[in-house]
């Protein structure tokens, strides 16, 4: 688990320039070990949060994290059903690292595939980037309180894979991980209340997914 404990430390000097593929995909990551953790913290499972943690070191990214955090904290208050419980609602078993990436990845893209445009394009948000988070942390808490922590290191994987391919070239058109912060410190009532509606209509498709995993398993 001291991978789990380790922040990123390049990934908090980047900001400062056009950030490559490579630096997005371990930023990603980072906040994603960040979020696992907060979230484990919080169901009380025991693990105590890393001294030199993102929000805890300061830096751009560690204020990346605190947003993201509340954003997800938002998300989940809203629907907490939606983003608790999250492998019984997949009706999936957390002993497989398969079953585990691949039910993952499914939701991933499920939620990303929400107002293609007509060119076939998905439409990526911040609420559904949000979204994918509180699965994340959700499904996390799951695999460690059914005793197969291991399995969280698949899921930050995961999340990874999902951002190199499908996240970078949206995440560079808007200066990086960095623009997350524009959700809270827009005085737009418009813009904060955007990432919203779309991460609402994440929730649908989110269901949606489930819905088909648990067809799948008839």
């Amino acid at each position: 688990m001291e991978m789990l404990r380790r922040s990123s430390v390049f990934a908090s000097e980047v900001f400062d320039r056009s950030p490559t593929d490579k630096e997005l995909v371990s930023q990603a990551k980072a906040l994603c070990r960040e979020y696992i953790h907060s979230r484990l913290n919080r169901a009380g499972i025991g693990w105590s949060k890393p001294e030199h943690g993102l929000a805890a070191s300061g830096g751009t990214l560690g204020e990346i994290s605190s947003v993201l955090l509340w954003l997800g904290d938002e998300l989940e208050y809203l629907r907490p059903n939606v983003y608790r419980n999250v492998a019984r609602q997949l009706n999936i078993t957390v002993a497989s690292e398969s079953v585990v990436s691949d039910a993952f990845l499914a939701v991933a893209a499920d939620i990303f595939s929400t107002g293609r445009s007509n060119s076939g394009k998905s439409s990526v948000t911040w609420g559904k980037v949000v979204s994918l988070y509180a699965v994340a942390g959700a499904l996390a808490v799951d695999c460690v309180r059914h005793g197969h922590p291991a399995m969280v290191h698949t899921i930050v994987d995961c999340m990874g894979e999902f951002v190199r391919k499908s996240l970078t070239s949206w995440l560079k058109k808007r200066g990086g991980w960095v623009d997350v912060t524009k959700c809270v410190v827009s005085t737009d009532p418009n813009f904060c209340s955007h990432w919203l509606v779309s991460a609402v209509c994440a929730f649908g498709h989110y269901l949606k997914t489930v819905v088909l995993h648990l067809l799948r398993e008839k």
